[in-house]
């Protein structure tokens, strides 16, 4: 089946040498994704919640577009600057995906691109069909 990019102006357009995301073979890999707004090219203000929320409709944006959604994510990575916004974060987290959740992991990490609070990345399966 090879491997295509993934890409829509409803998501924030890549800021250097990668795609929204590949689907290659069924699977979705997608980059990951800030919370910026599509519309502006900035961070949304809020803090790490705010910014989780807009990330995660930027993941959906880009599911949606490659045919799939956050309903068929089977893996995501949450990156954090402060792990003390864990729970905020994990709280909006929990409103974007259903059981059975999926499998994730979640770190801190020295620093994030436009000093970030937030950076989440999903696999996810196309739907057969």
């Amino acid at each position: 089946m090879g491997r295509s990019a993934v890409q829509t102006p409803r998501a924030p357009a890549a800021i250097g040498p990668y795609s929204q995301a590949i689907l290659s073979d069924g699977w979705i890999f997608t980059a990951g994704q800030l919370g910026i707004a599509p519309g502006t090219g900035e961070l949304v203000e809020g803090g790490a919640a705010a910014q989780a929320e807009q990330a995660l409709r930027n993941l959906a944006a880009i599911l949606e577009a490659a045919g799939s959604g956050l309903r068929e994510a089977v893996k995501t990575t949450v990156f954090l600057a402060d792990l003390a916004d864990y729970a905020a974060v994990n709280e909006v987290y929990s409103r974007h995906f259903t059981p059975p959740y999926p499998a994730r992991s979640a770190l801190q990490v020295a620093k994030l691109p436009k000093n970030a609070l937030v950076e989440i990345e999903v696999i996810a399966r196309r739907p057969a069909g």
